[in-house]
């Protein structure tokens, strides 16, 4: 329902917080999963950042160890 909106949001935030994780490897179906319990566009992008929250600082932890 909200899938655009996250869309939208993840692409102008490409560059932080993991953003680009979700334009890069998440379906519009497996947006939707994430986010279906969302009211609005608001609470969708915060259901979505939560979701990929763990693989960006993940990521990041690596990134560091590796220099």
């Amino acid at each position: 329902m909200f899938v655009e909106a996250v869309k939208a949001h993840a692409i102008n935030n490409y560059e932080e917080d993991g953003w680009d994780i979700v334009v890069e490897c998440y379906a519009d179906d497996e947006i939707e999963m994430v986010t279906r319990k969302a009211v609005d566009a608001a609470q969708a992008i915060a259901l979505m950042q939560e979701w990929v929250k763990p693989h960006a600082d993940f990521r990041a932890e690596i990134q560091a160890e590796a220099f």
